[in-house]
């Protein structure tokens, strides 16, 4: 081999080296945050959501949202709050996060109404601001960085909540997000092709259902993330079996509100 290929050659390494030593180094877009890792070993939170943090992913779910200091985040029917703790800590004292919880439920539900101020009320979160609006109208104190609904996107076609006008619901939340904000949906999978018929029955959408739902308002499709899904999820099953509950096929959707 002659001297000239010889250097060739070692330059060549050289750049290949130099090329993975610069990827190994380069965080993706998915790798948790220091404020997301502080967030999930907060020792406030409950014992009940630590132990799901196996199955619920939180880390790898906060990064794919952005999550970061100082943001505003409405956490749009939070449940028992689950992820609204870890959206408190992520964002620290000098962000917001605000749980929306739909007018229409509200009525029927004191446990909902109950749970949304306690976690207001709770000392260890003192950044929560409890929100009741109409879901067809919410009405927001100020524009906002993330807006995240896990679990109940498919509830807006049922008559859990009435159903919800949601062409108006998720125009209502286009409005609300600074230009670039995100709008994350996280629900259980129903059959491609199913479209709405499993959201009052298994409580599953159409992944593609949503997309042009949510698309319809506005919003470009950001990125998907498979951290939940469950190929040995076939279904057919109501996502409350005991068989399954907890381990569903769930999709995770980004959409951006364009700047």
């Amino acid at each position: 081999m002659s001297r000239v290929s010889i250097l060739a050659l070692a330059l060549g390494l050289a750049a290949s080296s130099l090329a993975l030593t610069a990827s190994a180094a380069t965080p993706s877009a998915n790798t948790p945050s220091a404020a997301i890792t502080a967030a999930i070993a907060d020792v406030n939170r409950p014992q009940a959501d630590r132990d799901r943090d196996g199955d619920r992913k939180p880390a790898e779910m906060l990064a794919f949202a952005g999550v970061k200091p100082g943001d505003k985040v409405v956490d749009f029917m939070p449940g028992a709050g689950y992820f609204t703790r870890l959206f408190a800590k992520a964002v620290g004292p000098k962000g917001r996060v605000y749980t929306l919880l739909p007018g229409e439920l509200a009525t029927r539900s004191q446990k909902a109404v109950d749970g949304q101020k306690a976690l207001a009320q709770d000392k260890a979160y003192g950044n929560i601001v409890p929100l009741v609006q109409p879901v067809n109208a919410p009405v927001f104190p100020e524009k906002v960085d993330v807006v995240w609904t896990s679990q109940n996107y498919h509830d807006l076609h049922d008559a859990f909540l009435g159903p919800a006008d949601v062409a108006a619901v998720n125009k209502a939340i286009f409005d609300a997000l600074k230009p670039g904000g995100v709008y994350i949906v996280l629900d259980h999978a129903g059959d491609k092709g199913s479209g709405l018929r499993d959201t009052e029955t298994l409580h599953r959408i159409d992944p593609e259902t949503v997309k042009k739902e949510v698309e319809a308002a506005g919003f470009v499709l950001d990125g998907e993330d498979d951290a939940l899904r469950n190929s040995a999820d076939n279904h057919s099953l109501k996502v409350f079996d005991p068989s399954l509950r907890g381990h569903t096929d769930q999709f995770v959707f980004k959409f951006r509100k364009p700047k």
